[in-house]
């Protein structure tokens, strides 16, 4: 949960109030908890994947587990520059995200795809429901940002759901 700066020593006053900027920071708790929780799970499965099609998932799940690990930092940043404490436990992670843990026994190496497309399905919802507040106080750099992501996450999970056809 997005808890306001105890060392707010100077008043913030970038064009967006505190009520606004604790809405934002806390929508974007969400979408940092999901998507640490979406990277864990995405790391997991390119340990453990198996079958026929390992190394063409291990290493799909490579790049999509490095992608959402360099996208954790501009998230937790932005919330920062809210003034407000990003989330960073794996505890507060647990309390925010919508996406569920990783099995913990791994599955199969298609039951992987369906859970991550699932995953960034709801990466993708947690983002674009974040607009509204984005857009009520003119937030154009949160805006940017939930852009940049919706358009990774839904691109994956079409890659991802393209493996599932027959």
């Amino acid at each position: 949960m997005a808890k306001a700066s105890k060392s707010s020593a100077t008043h913030i006053n970038i064009g967006i109030g505190e009520k606004d900027r604790a809405a934002i920071a806390q929508g974007l708790s969400r979408l940092l908890a999901d998507t640490y929780t979406l990277y864990l799970t995405t790391h997991n499965f390119h340990w453990n994947v198996t079958g026929p099609m390992f190394n063409t998932l291990h290493t799909m799940f490579m790049g999509q587990y490095t992608e959402l690990w360099n996208a954790v930092d501009p998230i937790a940043e932005r919330i920062r520059s809210l003034g407000h404490v990003a989330p960073g436990s794996y505890a507060e992670f647990g309390q925010l995200a919508s996406v569920p843990d990783a099995p913990s026994v791994p599955p199969k190496a298609l039951e992987m795809v369906r859970i991550l497309v699932k995953g960034h399905e709801a990466v993708a919802r947690t983002a674009r429901g974040l607009f509204p507040a984005a857009d009520k106080a003119s937030d154009e750099p949160t805006a940017d940002l939930l852009t940049q992501r919706l358009t990774v996450h839904e691109q994956t999970a079409w890659m991802l759901r393209s493996l599932l056809e027959e």
